[in-house]
């Protein structure tokens, strides 16, 4: 059963609409007495600073003006609500019907195509709003790359090539840590990591288009993969972490063993 605080006040809408984050009704798979109850409880609309809650208002609004609600419901509890009747769960509102009565009535001089009244007007820009914000673009999958950078030979200066590669910027891309790792003949290269958001980044592309034309090829002979993984969504922090501990051995405890 669920049970939520005073629904006029700050607290209480937050609860609602965090626990409205994961469902489309208050209990259960359909519009129920549940959502009426709440509904009921609610002294005005919720305003777009709460997404889940303004989107599920504006939903049962809909269902009680076209069919009304029927089913039961697994119960539900808001401080200071008095019960629902029967008749307001099963029915649409009184006014509804009445205002659909005299619109059959009147049916033959309907204007299809006439202007919109002002409160027309205003409900039509209150749902655009609030779907304007419980649609918002979900971030995209994000990738950590390594990659190892070559110079042309032992007198390239190694601090002005990672200038130039750090200097790339756009959205989406994120430079890491980096070290240079000897090569050979007194020859360095420059190893450094990067977050990438993967709709927006394309690390071939970014080689290919910037990091080996000019002005940065005076300093880069070369560039290559050494690992791309992909970062999944964590839930805790520790996870994070424990992520962030895995790459550091990697980076700078196994992988010179390598090399």
């Amino acid at each position: 059963m669920a049970a939520f605080p005073n629904l006029n006040s700050d607290s209480g809408l937050k609860k609602l609409d965090e626990h409205l984050l994961t469902r489309s009704y208050i209990t259960g798979y359909q519009a129920s007495k549940d959502d009426i109850t709440v509904f009921a409880a609610l002294a005005k609309p919720p305003t777009s600073q709460y997404v889940n809650a303004s989107r599920w208002y504006n939903h049962i609004d809909a269902l009680l003006r076209i069919s009304g609600v029927s089913a039961e419901g697994s119960g539900v509890i808001v401080e200071g609500s008095a019960p629902i009747t029967e008749e307001a769960v099963a029915t649409p509102p009184a006014a509804d019907s009445k205002d659909a009565a005299a619109d059959e009535e009147d049916d033959d001089d309907v204007d299809l195509f006439g202007e919109e009244t002002e409160e027309e007007k205003k409900a039509a820009e209150e749902r655009a709003a609030s779907v304007k914000a419980s649609t918002k673009k979900k971030e995209s999958g994000k990738s950590s790359v390594l990659i190892d950078i070559k110079p042309w030979d032992d007198e390239t200066d190694m601090k002005k090539l990672e200038e130039a590669v750090r200097s790339i910027q756009m959205e989406g891309l994120f430079w890491g840590a980096s070290k240079l790792v000897p090569v050979g003949y007194g020859i360095k290269k420059l190893q450094i990591m990067c977050t990438i958001v993967d709709d927006l980044v394309s690390i071939d592309t970014m080689i290919e288009e910037q990091l080996t034309v000019e002005p940065i090829n005076e300093y880069v002979q070369s560039c290559d993969i050494v690992a791309f993984n992909k970062i999944c969504k964590m839930e805790n922090a520790s996870r994070i972490v424990c992520v962030h501990v895995v790459w550091f051995f990697f980076f700078y405890i196994q992988f010179p063993k390598f090399l």
